[in-house]
């Protein structure tokens, strides 16, 4: 576990932050971007949570603790001092994201347009969850373009948003709430 006592260290007044590994890069540095987004999407993840309960709730809440591990994994780059005991994402957490949504989307009708986000609140913060979880999978894949990251967190966050997606329909009535998108409706 981790132990904070000192919430502010001052260390990063001068616009640089410390690595897992202990390195100090730049507070924009592409490897902080992709943690970040991934704590932002974590974050939004924590809004839609309070509009679930259930089974549903406890996927997300394991999803939350995925994306600490994700984070974690991000921040420590591969090789270098603490790489053998440096937190890693597992291909097991990416297989349960893959049958969640396979369970998920078995009780969804095939959709016939795209989905607009909305229709439950629920859902609207779903939603959003799964455009900040785009976000950060765009910053990932920008980082694994300049540093080596791990399979298993690239396909992570690949799957994330697609979990989100079909979380988001389910909690509309499963499907039944789905706000659609009609092309050209406005002209």
């Amino acid at each position: 576990m981790v132990r904070l006592t000192k919430i502010y260290t001052r260390g990063g007044d001068k616009g640089e932050t410390s690595l897992g590994n202990g390195a100090r890069v730049a507070k924009d540095s592409i490897r902080v971007e992709a943690f970040g987004a991934v704590d932002e999407t974590n974050a939004c993840i924590g809004l839609a949570r309070l509009h679930t309960s259930g089974e549903m709730d406890a996927m997300l809440a394991r999803i939350q603790n995925d994306l600490f591990d994700l984070g974690a994994d991000l921040c420590t780059p591969e090789g270098g001092e603490r790489r053998s005991g440096a937190l890693r994402v597992a291909p097991e957490q990416v297989r349960r994201l893959e049958a969640e949504i396979d369970a998920m989307n078995a009780e969804l009708a095939p959709l016939n347009s795209f989905v607009l986000p909305g229709g439950s609140a629920a859902a609207a913060a779903l939603h959003l969850a799964r455009t900040t979880a785009r976000r950060a999978e765009r910053a990932v894949a920008a980082l694994a373009r300049e540093e080596p990251v791990g399979e298993a967190a690239r396909r992570y966050i690949n799957r994330l948003s697609d979990h989100l997606f079909v979380a988001a329909r389910q909690v509309n009535d499963k499907g039944a709430s789905d706000v659609l998108w009609v092309p050209g409706a406005n002209r």
